[in-house]
């Protein structure tokens, strides 16, 4: 593929210099912002997630932020997610859909202080629909995009790291929750989140002063844990069944077809009346290619016999199980053990619903 051409358009993070000095070697645009995905290869890459730990600039998770009098009321507007059930100092994973009940991204959202709070974005303009629906509907808050980047620590030693950098606390915090934490001359939000399997954190800084000592301290504490500057690893996430926006499910899916319907709690939302009456048609599953796929940069048909039956938009070689693994959604008449074949652009290749995923 051609080389992305830099601008002004394209958002450097605070972090942008000190990845390129690491040696990355290949970009995507996520949100407008650079997003590192590869360093050595994507498979070495993997494997160095899966035995210690990385550094991640993963500042295109970009927020929108939510403040005033009815921030509650309007989040709870806009997502099925029951937020009430939410213990304070807790991320939550909320799906928001449109009116039709599609998916129109699947965000992180936390309160990091009472009366605000902050929605981390998959890659998608969200914040036009969110302040639109807040000036539709009245709600008294402001709606913004404040400069939060978030750091991501990933992998197996991640846990060992945390606590020698801020402290022996971190190893209490639960999955999804978060602690605001001492560092330098500010304080940092401490989430145990992040999009892998391997566990770890996020980071959120608030304050571009602390951006590049927290990175350089974070690299010093992290050379006995084999650190490396990293990034989100397509094989990894496939692995584990982490879905992608705009990939394994976009506005055309809704969060039943996308295996979220456990987050659908409440119909008093946007989209709520049609996720009410939804019959899913189809379905997310895991498939296992028989030899390696190519690059799955286009949507590749899943076809039984003569028909086609569902599609694939993510895939990838994993050295670990030794087999091609993707993400695939299906019609709800397909089923585990099905063998199929998905076509790509560099032909046919035998395929497998499988199961479960396979971390």
């Amino acid at each position: 593929m051609v080389a992305l051409a830099p601008s002004n358009r394209l958002r450097r993070t605070w972090w942008s210099d000190a990845v390129e000095a690491c040696g990355v070697t290949g970009y995507t645009v996520y949100n407008k912002t650079l997003l590192p995905v590869v360093f050595d290869s994507i498979s070495e890459d993997c494997r160095h997630l899966k035995s210690a730990v990385q550094l991640w600039d993963v500042a295109c998770e970009r927020q929108i932020q939510i403040e005033g009098p009815d921030a509650d009321a309007l989040m709870q507007r806009l997502t099925p997610r029951d937020l009430s059930r939410v213990k304070p100092q807790k991320c939550a994973y909320v799906p928001i859909c449109d009116v039709n009940g599609g998916m129109l991204n699947d965000p992180v959202a936390l309160q990091p202080r009472p009366g605000v709070w902050w929605i981390s974005l998959a890659d998608s303009d969200l914040a036009y629909w969110v302040e639109g629906v807040a000036m539709g509907g009245g709600y008294a808050v402001s709606v913004s995009e404040p400069d939060v980047q978030i750091l991501g620590l990933q992998g197996p030693l991640a846990n060992d790291l945390a606590a020698e950098v801020f402290g022996e606390e971190t190893r209490d915090i639960p999955f999804f929750g978060f602690k605001w934490l001492p560092f330098g001359s500010g304080e940092v939000l401490v989430a145990r989140s992040g999009y892998s399997k391997q566990g770890g954190f996020e980071i959120y800084v608030t304050d571009q002063a602390l951006a590049m000592p927290l990175w350089d301290h974070l690299m010093d504490k992290g050379q006995p844990f084999d650190i490396r500057a990293g990034c989100p690893n397509a094989i990894e996430r496939i692995e584990g069944g982490m879905l992608s926006y705009g990939n394994d499910m976009t506005r055309q899916d809704t969060p039943f077809e996308a295996g979220l319907g456990r987050y659908v709690q409440r119909f008093d939302c946007l989209g709520g009346a049609a996720l009410r009456a939804h019959q899913a048609r189809r379905q997310i599953v895991p498939i296992q290619l028989d030899s390696a796929p190519p690059t799955c940069d286009r949507e590749w048909s899943l076809m039984s016999g003569n028909q086609r039956v569902g599609r694939v938009r993510s895939a990838a070689w994993s050295d670990e199980f030794q087999c091609g693994v993707a993400i695939g959604m299906v019609d709800m008449s397909c089923a585990a053990g099905d063998r199929l074949v998905c076509v790509t652009q560099a032909g046919e290749i035998a395929a497998e619903i499988k199961e479960r995923f396979w971390r």
